[in-house]
């Protein structure tokens, strides 16, 4: 029986309320909001992060890369 990260972190229902009333145990009330508001800000970092990349990747595309190894090599790379 194989476990994968899916069925570990399948948490609907009653299986979640628990893990709030846990973490609501162990925070406290008043600082709900201020998790949630660390933890969103991190969220948005990342996914900023992660478009940067791939606006990289996609504006560099494979014809640079190309004249790279090129021009690194001493050959014309294409042109005339």
């Amino acid at each position: 029986m194989t476990i994968t990260i899916a069925s570990i972190l399948n948490l609907v229902g009653p299986d979640m309320m628990v893990v709030l009333f846990i973490v609501l145990l162990l925070f406290g009330a008043k600082r709900l909001p201020e998790l949630a508001r660390g933890m969103g800000r991190a969220i948005k970092e990342f996914n900023a992060a992660r478009d940067e990349i791939e606006k990289g990747i996609s504006q560099s595309g494979p014809t640079e890369v190309t004249r790279r190894v090129f021009d690194k090599n001493g050959d014309d790379a294409g042109r005339s």
